[in-house]
């Protein structure tokens, strides 16, 4: 329920607070007085567009605040806490409008986007106008409020669940058989590259050996001549390095009889000896393997430009190449077992098919007994309040399936939504006589209202918004019919907080709380101020509404009648 308002510097009102009760709320005051403005300050609260233009002159900002009670086992507290608010502690909201249209929304303290209002506020309150553009005049809204009704919102949800779970399998199956009709073409391409690749009969690493190699052969003469040289230098011709050192070595042999310490310079330069001899074995294995092979020298080149094309084409490596054979690999197997994943999602999507045609089908049954049932009530409402002539009919109309209807929303004949296979409409003639038509074609704002207040009693006990704001419900009524409707407003309150907006004091006296609006001239500029009413003030203000400005001791006598009564 809706516990305080605060509007600050918006249109005429300077600075006002309101606190509000449970029950039945008046809020009265003469035309102009700024009854309306209240009126939009909530709706631009739940979530309504706002304009620059709504800001008081002189002020660079508007604000408006308002403080929810919240049921813990309301839908609002449920996308409250999916949004990581705490229920508990209220649903305060808060909107500054600026008029270089910066303009914020704040949940809770923590600032918020006009999606995410509108999804908290969508079941907070219900506005309903003069013309009552909104919610139960909605066409599309009918279905809803006759399933509220009937009491089938468990099965309509079961409906939505399975519907929206046909959706996505709809789109695999599509997806799937795109996948299918491609798959002779997509299938020579990926056989093609797996046997490209795999008759490369790629070794990891096998490009550097044979870079390597490649090298050698390019310049195996200038290496045979390298090696050879170095090999008689070191002991074929004649001075070579070992000759050289065994001369040096046996001349400090014979030198180390005079000077011992020459003895272990000459067995060094022996280990030396040995050590190069090892090398040039070394030199000479190696030359045995220098081969000035141009045939082979080609056959390396031509597998090497194999590698590169590969994998120029696959990713720069050959371990790139590798990997991609496995992704080629992986996708053929998949593209091969596309006719069994068809049939998998085919399955499942028969099975849900057959649940949610049993479940619409039951619904439509149910929807029918439900249209006569609500239809009987409306009409008993209404005669309640004195349209008691009316008739009242819930025209059920089946959704049409075309070409275009996927055949798993389909049945029969019928398409289905999320909320089944129909279309409802409320059908009025409030005269005799008369041919009934869509109730939003309803002329009369008498008449209109009267409706939307017996569709709001009739729901009272499934309508999940707890707060419910009636603006100009009396429009086009007086007299014994207004009491009534005070009445019926009254036994709403009951089950809803109500908030109602009125002229009349056969209504007003109805009000648990009463609130006058009024608005005066300060400093030169218009103000508009609210203040609760204590009984001596009540009596003050239905005897203005009773006779206006002038009121006599006769209209005071007859307002403290009215109230007493």
């Amino acid at each position: 329920m809706l516990k305080a308002l605060s509007i600050r510097n918006f249109a005429i009102i300077d600075d006002l607070q309101i606190d509000f009760s449970d029950g039945f709320t008046i809020l009265s005051g003469e035309t102009g007085a700024g009854k309306s403005i209240i009126l939009n300050a909530v709706n631009l609260l739940l979530g309504s567009r706002a304009s620059a233009d709504l800001v008081r002159t002189g002020a660079e900002s508007a604000e408006l605040e308002a403080l929810f009670r919240i049921s813990a086992d309301s839908r609002v507290a449920a996308i409250m806490s999916d949004n990581g608010y705490d229920p508990s502690e209220g649903l305060l909201i808060r909107r500054r409008i600026s008029r270089s249209d910066s303009n914020r929304v704040y949940v809770n303290g923590r600032l918020a986007t006009i999606a995410l209002l509108t999804a908290i506020t969508a079941n907070l309150a219900s506005i309903s106008g003069q013309h009552a553009h909104q919610g139960l005049l909605k066409e599309d809204q009918h279905l809803l409020i006759l399933d509220q009704f009937g009491g089938l919102m468990t099965l309509r949800r079961q409906v939505s669940d399975r519907y929206h779970q046909i959706l996505p399998l709809i789109d695999e199956r599509k997806r799937l058989e795109a996948v299918r009709q491609r798959q002779d073409e997509h299938l020579e391409l990926l056989q093609f590259q797996k046997n490209e690749i795999t008759a490369a009969d790629l070794t990891p690493g096998e490009d550097e050996a044979l870079e390597q190699k490649r090298l050698r052969l390019k310049n195996a003469e200038a290496l045979y001549q390298t090696i050879y040289g170095s090999i008689e230098g070191l002991y074929g011709e004649s001075g070579s390095v070992i000759e050289r050192l065994q001369e040096i070595k046996k001349n400090l042999a014979t030198a180390g009889r005079i000077d011992a310490v020459l003895n272990g310079i000459a067995d060094a330069l022996d280990s030396a000896t040995y050590q190069i001899e090892d090398q040039i074995e070394a030199l000479r294995a190696h030359l045995n393997l220098i081969q000035m092979d141009d045939q082979r020298l080609a056959s390396v080149e031509e597998r090497l430009d194999t590698l590169n094309k590969l994998k120029r084409k696959y990713g720069g490596s050959l371990d790139a190449v590798l990997t991609q054979l496995e992704t080629i690999e992986g996708q053929l197997t998949k593209v091969e077992n596309i006719g069994h994943q068809i049939r998998e999602v085919e399955q499942k999507l028969a099975t849900l098919h057959d649940e949610l045609t049993d479940r619409v089908l039951a619904m439509s049954r149910q929807r029918a007994e439900t249209a006569r049932q609500l239809a009987k009530k409306v009409e008993h409402e209404l005669g309640s309040l004195k349209m008691s002539q009316t008739d009242f009919e819930v025209v059920i109309q089946p959704l049409t399936a075309d070409e275009r209807t996927n055949s798993y929303l389909t049945t029969g004949s019928s398409a289905i939504t999320e909320a089944g296979i129909d279309r409802a409409t409320f059908m009025i003639a409030p005269n005799p006589g008369e041919a009934l038509k869509p109730l939003a074609s309803i002329a009369s704002g008498g008449e209109l209202s009267r409706v939307v207040l017996a569709l709001k009693a009739i729901l009272a006990n499934t309508d999940a918004v707890e707060t419910i704001v009636f603006d100009e419900v009396d429009a086009g009524i007086g007299g014994g019919t207004a009491e009534v409707v005070g009445r019926k407003l009254s036994e709403l309150a009951r089950h809803h907080q109500v908030i109602c907006i009125t002229h009349l004091p056969q209504i007003a006296k109805f009000g648990e709380h009463h609130f006058s609006i009024a608005k005066h001239v300060a400093k030169g500029r218009t103000v508009t101020a609210i203040q609760p009413l204590n009984k001596e003030d009540r009596y003050k203000e239905i005897a203005r509404m009773l006779a206006g400005e002038n009121i006599t001791p006769t209209t005071l006598e007859h307002a403290r009648e009215l109230l007493d009564k």
